[in-house]
């Protein structure tokens, strides 16, 4: 059985929580929070005890460690569970600075322990087929991706001063997804913002609504589009053309039904927004984490995977604010 110390009881947390409470592998040993009380609720839940960040890290009963904090505090609990020979999964981002997205994975590589950063995207039952029909050669050699990434609504404005922008925050998903579909690195990325659904996101120094262009050393091109609003619900779509035909991955609705009438057509909404819609995700990236150090293979997403999205994402940033595009280097 896999001891897991989750670190930050908020809804990421609580989601990792949920999964582990269903798994026979691996279980919830103990949870700590900046607000005891959160960390005391959801280890009550989990039959878990609710102790202190440091004391997770130093105790000999825990194997590894789940990082759901804010992102300001993921390096020094990174370099704190490294050295203490603890696994670690840890959200993203990994930082918002590569420089120190780059110490983090040297005091992993030194330390010698799995680090997986958790793009659980990858492991949506649909999207994961999809690059599995990619792998098979099923569409013959990729073209152009194109990736279509909506949020209902936007954050709160005290989120946004925080999170690093669209780029960083939002986008820093598909720009990991678009590496994971077009199986190789982009070279060159170039991006456009602009603020169309709340003026206080402008005038917190963000963009609310951006798209980017990325081009590979083979030609291939992969298109992304976000937007912090979207009336009809989460929209979370991908496209791959390649040269033998086209795969495509849908909206997952609320429910299957259709109804028909005089009227037309009527078919449900869409998820309401990510917990709901990569329920299935996240609980197969944490059955690969558990499963990965039991088997003692390597775990993806990599930290470096995790390094690779943050720098396309300080680029396509760069690259709105200027207009120019950035050629790439890794």
């Amino acid at each position: 059985m896999l001891n897991i110390g989750i670190l930050g009881a908020g809804r990421i947390g609580q989601v990792h929580g949920a999964t582990l409470l269903g798994m026979t592998t691996a279980r919830t040993f103990a949870v700590s929070d900046f607000i005891p009380e959160a960390a005391t609720a959801l280890a009550s839940k989990l039959g878990a005890q609710a102790i202190t960040t440091d004391e997770i890290i130093a105790s000999p009963d825990i194997d590894a460690i789940v990082i759901g904090t804010p992102t300001t505090t993921h390096y020094d609990i990174i370099h704190q569970a490294a050295a203490a020979g603890k696994a670690i999964f840890c959200e993203k981002p990994v930082d918002l600075s590569v420089n120190r997205i780059r110490e983090c994975l040297t005091a992993v590589e030194k330390a010698g322990v799995p680090f997986m950063t958790a793009f659980n995207r990858r492991f949506d039952p649909g999207f994961a087929h999809l690059q599995k029909q990619i792998a098979d050669q099923v569409i013959g050699n990729v073209e152009i991706v194109t990736i279509l990434s909506r949020d209902p609504s936007p954050p709160p404005i005290g989120y946004v001063k925080t999170s690093g922008g669209i780029f960083r925050d939002m986008m820093i998903h598909d720009l990991d997804m678009a590496r994971f579909l077009l199986g190789e690195d982009p070279i060159e990325i170039s991006a456009v913002g602009s603020c169309l659904v709340d003026p206080a996101i402008g005038e917190a120094g963000d963009f609310d609504t951006a798209a980017v262009t990325l081009k590979t050393a083979s030609g291939k091109i992969c298109q992304i589009s976000n937007s912090r609003r979207a009336t009809y619900g989460y929209d979370q779509r991908v496209e791959v053309h390649g040269a033998g035909g086209m795969l495509r991955a849908h909206n997952v609705p609320e429910h299957n039904v259709e109804l028909t009438t005089a009227g037309g057509f009527t078919t449900a909404p869409t998820q309401p927004f990510f917990l709901e819609r990569y329920a299935a995700a996240y609980r197969a990236e944490m059955a690969h984490f558990v499963a990965s150090i039991a088997d003692g293979v390597t775990m993806t997403p990599t930290g470096l995977d995790g390094l690779k999205a943050q720098i396309l994402a300080d680029a396509a940033d760069a690259s709105a604010r200027d207009g120019q595009p950035r050629v790439l280097n890794y």
